[in-house]
């Protein structure tokens, strides 16, 4: 069964912007990848609804250099809104992967928020089974470099 868990999100880590600038941006890829992966979730149940798209592109627009960290921190809490509007689970889940993707400009550690709201997307779509492939197309996703800084394995 897929762990929403496999990303670290524990003390190990301290998940606030101790990483170098650029092995952060890189990481706020990786989010909006996750993110992305699963936006279709949100955007087949509200397609009139762009803000957890905005995030994803807001993520990138900040790596970057295009975004300040105030802006990606307002992006983030309207994408969390539409979350809470979301009319299912998956679609709830997908959003606030988006939401993570984009605050992760703001603490690198909202990277793996990204990761494991991607993967409760799927397994509340799906099963865990899909949770698991979602998991293993993640880690696939991840930069060699980031594999000690966000895995538990």
């Amino acid at each position: 069964m897929a762990s929403t868990f496999r990303w670290k999100m524990d003390p190990s880590w301290d998940g606030y912007n101790s990483l170098d600038p650029e092995t952060h941006k890189t990481l706020a890829v990786w989010a909006a990848d996750c993110a992305e992966h699963v936006l279709s979730y949100f955007e087949d149940m509200h397609p009139d609804d762009d803000r957890p798209r905005t995030a994803i592109e807001a993520t990138r627009a900040w790596v970057r250099g295009e975004l300040t960290v105030g802006e990606a921190i307002t992006i983030s809490r309207a994408t969390h809104k539409a979350a809470r509007e979301a009319d299912s689970l998956p679609a709830c889940e997908a959003a606030r992967a988006a939401g993570h993707a984009v605050a992760t400009a703001h603490v690198d550690g909202h990277a793996t928020g990204a990761a494991n709201y991607a993967i409760k997307a799927v397994i509340a779509a799906a099963d865990a089974e899909a949770g698991d492939k979602e998991c293993a197309w993640q880690t696939r996703k991840l930069p060699p470099e980031l594999r000690e800084v966000v895995t538990t394995d």
